[in-house]
């Protein structure tokens, strides 16, 4: 279909990138397009073995001495596909559609997220009559998958140090920071031993979940560490011993699910059936606006002969699990709607020797992620067991002081009548790696309105697109 909306060439570029795949480690094709794209051009253009491409365009007269400015987007899309699609999204094309409001795609993700970037990154490069000082183009790869290109790029091929991102999906949303990020693995050894006891397995569930990013902010529970709660009041009145403790799936997601099962005397069994439905009720009670559809599933059986974690293990994993930091730790100051600090004890994991605590911890601020890991070890490492550091990502921290961010609002102000949304995400952005190998920079990350992003539900709006181009436009010539 022929996307004849304005602006006119960013949809053509966008309806050329639509037909290339381009699904997150699947670029070969699409970074070929982009250089051929500069050699045509003229334009000076360089690859690195990430397939990362930087285009690099001079000034228009008259802006010659004008600092430059980065532009980027990443080049790649999360391809999906309804599941009754006959289409192999790896050597077949996005087919674009639309309704006159939205560009969408026929049983797949349109790929917008970031494939509009891209788009408008082109149709800056291709023109010959739009006001702009010195232009840095960086197209990054893999930016789904783990920012994998911006974590190989070269920041010494750059000389600019205001950059515009264009990865956003909500119009009239600012970024203006974001945090950087470890998985943090607090590993505990432990023994086994045989007992006397009747066993019982718990079973909560029922939890709010969510994204520890995007969604900490909310206060919901964390099946995780109720059942540390669950467990602490266990162990302290009625001795009980772990036999086993899983919870949770991936460690950056808020666990909505937590089980274990555990040994006790058998004339303790009624107590502590007690002792569990109370202790949970209670934690209902606290959490009944986030979390309203708790629930707790025990199961008790016949004395027997049970191996258990010993009492010196079971203290060790009862202890760190109810002492372990979890969720907001810290808001950042004068914008308190913005978590700057938190940690996310996202899954446990009951291994042949080892029990496993994996966390997510964030913060844009080096300084305050550091001290929560060291927080984790010293936990840890106070019972024999050790802390493994993997992922690391940089954060990307508010500036009080911003001439880009200014001027974005100023122009917006202009376009809109109305004062846009400036915030910070508590998420990784590739903005974050860019500032931490370019020191002093100034950074703003935008984007046109998409709904959906990700799914075959995924839309464009139109009338958005090029209200968005407007602003950019407005913002290169103040610039």
């Amino acid at each position: 279909m022929k996307l004849n909306y304005e602006p006119i060439k960013v949809f053509e570029f966008f309806e050329e990138i639509c037909a290339i795949p381009h699904g997150s480690g699947n670029l070969e094709e699409i970074s070929n397009y982009l250089v051929d794209f500069a050699n045509k051009r003229g334009l000076r253009v360089v690859r690195d073995e990430a397939l990362n491409v930087v285009i690099y365009k001079e000034a228009t007269a008259g802006n010659e001495n004008s600092e430059p400015v980065i532009l980027q987007g990443h080049m790649d899309m999360v391809a999906v596909k309804d599941s009754n699609v006959e289409k192999n999204l790896e050597t077949e094309c996005i087919e674009v559609d639309s309704d006159g409001e939205f560009i969408f795609a026929k049983g797949t993700s349109l790929g917008g997220d970031d494939g509009i970037a891209v788009a408008y990154m082109l149709a800056i490069l291709d023109s010959k009559d739009i006001k702009h000082p010195p232009i840095e183009a960086v197209f990054t790869t893999d930016e789904e998958i783990g920012m994998l290109g911006a974590n190989a790029f070269d920041a010494s091929l750059l000389k600019g140090r205001k950059l515009l991102n264009i990865d956003s999906e909500d119009e009239g949303v600012f970024t203006v920071s974001c945090a950087g990020g470890a998985t943090a693995k607090c590993v505990l050894p432990y023994k086994m031993e045989p007992v006397v006891a009747s066993v019982i397995e718990i079973r909560i569930e029922g939890f709010r979940g969510g994204h520890s990013g995007v969604e900490i902010n909310i206060g919901s529970a964390n099946a995780n560490i109720i059942m540390g709660r669950i467990l602490l009041n266990l162990f302290q009145n009625v001795g009980m011993r772990l036999m086993i403790l899983n919870g949770g799936e991936k460690d950056n997601a808020i666990p909505v699910l937590s089980e274990c099962a555990i040994a006790v005397h058998s004339e303790q069994k009624e107590n502590a059936i007690k002792i569990i439905n109370d202790t949970f009720e209670e934690i209902k009670d606290e959490y009944k606006v986030t979390d309203p559809n708790l629930s707790v599933i025990t199961n008790a059986m016949d004395e027997g002969v049970a191996d258990t974690f010993t009492s010196n293990a079971t203290l060790a994993a009862v202890v760190m699990l109810s002492n372990f930091p979890n969720g907001v730790q810290r808001r950042e100051p004068g914008m308190e709607e913005q978590v700057r600090t938190s940690l996310n004890l996202g899954k446990i994991r009951t291994e042949t020797e080892t029990l496993e605590f994996t966390f997510s911890v964030r913060s844009s601020k080096q300084s305050e992620k550091k001290y929560l890991i060291e927080k984790l070890k010293s936990i840890t490492e106070i019972f024999g067991g050790t802390v493994e550091v993997s992922g690391e990502y940089p954060g990307w921290e508010y500036r009080n002081e911003s001439v880009l961010r200014d001027i974005l609002r100023e122009e917006y102000i202009k376009l809109y009548g109305e004062e846009p949304v400036i915030e910070g995400i508590h998420a990784g952005l590739e903005c974050g790696i860019f500032a931490s190998e370019l020191g002093d920079l100034d950074a703003v990350s935008i984007g046109p309105q998409i709904d959906d992003i990700h799914t075959t539900k995924e839309k464009l709006s139109i009338a958005s697109t090029e209200r968005t181009w407007k602003l950019i436009l407005n913002t290169l010539e103040r610039l």
